[in-house]
Parts: C-alpha cells; sequence; structure tokens
C-alpha cells in the first residue's frame, strides 16, 4: 500500500462543468424537460443516472433516460477539441509526483472522454491509474469510483487525500474517510464545499499549487 491523491477529472483538472450543464440543458429540452441551467449545474459531478434522478426526480418515467444521455453525450462531444485544463493542472499532478506520491484520476468519465481528458490533461507520465463509469457500479455520490481507483492504484486509504469540485465529491469520500481538498473552479463556492465537509479549499489547481507545502497534501508520506 502507498500514499497518494486521488483526483476527479472534470471541473478539477479541466474547464469542462459548464459545457456539460448547457449539453444536459439541451439534451433535457430534446426530450420535454426544461430544467434551469442553475439547477444542472449544481448536479454536475453525479453520474447521469443520480443526475437525472436529482433533476427530474426518481418516480418519473425513464423510458427516455438511455436516449438523453446519449444526446449530452453528443452534444459534449462536440466541444471536446475546446476543451483546456484548468490554471496550474498539470503541474500540480507532477509536483504531487515529484513527492513521491501515486498520482490517480478517479474519473467517472466514459472511456473515450477519459480518453481525451487525459488528453488535454497532458500528463500521462506521472499518471499511477485511471477509472472511468465502467468501473463503478453506483455513480457519486456514492463511493464506488473512489473505492475502484484505491483498487487499481494500490493507494492506503487512510494515507489519502481527494481533490474535487463539487459537495458529491466531497459525499462520496466521506462515506470512505478520505479528506477532501475542495476546488471552486468548477463553479461551487468555497463556503458550499466548506459546508459538505472539506478540510480546505482553494481557487484552482495553480492556487492548490501555490500552498501545496501548507496544504493537507504535505502531510501524506
Amino acid at each position: 500500500m502507498r500514499s497518494g491523491v486521488l483526483f476527479d477529472v472534470d471541473g478539477t483538472l479541466v474547464d469542462s462543468t459548464y459545457l456539460h450543464t448547457v449539453a444536459w440543458w439541451e439534451a433535457l429540452r430534446q426530450f420535454g424537460a426544461d430544467v434551469p441551467m442553475s439547477r444542472i449545474h449544481r448536479g454536475i459531478g453525479m453520474g447521469s443516472d443520480n443526475l437525472l434522478d436529482h433533476l427530474l426526480g426518481p418516480d418519473r418515467d425513464r423510458d427516455d433516460d438511455e436516449r438523453a444521455t446519449t444526446a449530452h453525450d453528443v452534444l459534449y462531444g462536440a466541444w471536446w477539441e475546446r476543451l483546456r485544463p484548468l490554471p496550474g493542472a498539470a503541474e500540480l499532478v507532477r509536483a504531487v509526483a515529484g513527492r513521491g506520491l501515486a498520482v490517480v484520476l478517479a474519473s467517472s468519465a466514459r472511456a473515450p472522454e477519459l480518453d481525451q481528458l487525459r488528453r488535454v490533461l497532458g500528463a500521462d507520465d506521472v499518471i499511477t491509474a485511471a477509472t472511468s463509469s465502467s468501473d463503478a457500479e453506483q455513480s457519486k455520490p456514492a463511493p464506488d469510483i473512489l473505492e475502484a481507483a484505491l483498487d487499481q492504484s494500490g493507494v492506503d486509504p487512510k494515507a489519502a487525500v481527494f481533490v474535487g469540485d463539487s459537495v458529491w465529491d466531497v459525499q462520496a469520500a466521506g462515506k470512505l474517510g478520505i479528506p477532501v481538498v475542495g476546488l471552486a473552479c468548477g463553479g461551487t463556492s468555497a463556503a458550499e464545499l466548506t459546508d459538505a465537509g472539506a478540510v480546505a479549499v482553494y481557487d484552482d489547481p495553480a492556487a492548490l499549487l501555490a500552498a501545496l507545502d501548507d496544504s493537507p497534501i504535505a502531510e501524506l508520506r
């Protein structure tokens, strides 16, 4: 077992949260659900199954769920070539690896999307392991994807920190007792992340990198 840092990717290392929001807004409109973008944004970070329950209610007719998810994927895919890493993202993961810690991408993106996110990040040479949606039965806020990330990387959950941008990240990690460093660059405020249980919050990867020596990550050995 080794020490390591688990990273969410969407909204944490890659600037994609609002593109997901717009894609879901349009996909839902195609199937007769006019949901305000602000509500959709608050749910980004969940998997599509939980997100649709969150937005439309668990007792809805689910016949269109798969087609709505496919519509989102197609709409979001049109933006792939415009995705950009958030400030300091690659530098942060390289600095974490430079401390001898495992760098693990705990993503619930589908495999083709994860491949694109990794290309955008441009730090594959220091990534120990990476998960995709196929590695989890349930999506966040369930902890499945984090459990898969720990299993694949050999990281000890008692010697891990999770870096994420949503309250769903904080909730998922909390179920495993893993402390969370929150980043506000996904559009969730520092106050919301702190209230959800994040042990520290920074504006973006660059801000965390600048404060790395004083962050919870510095306590890992």
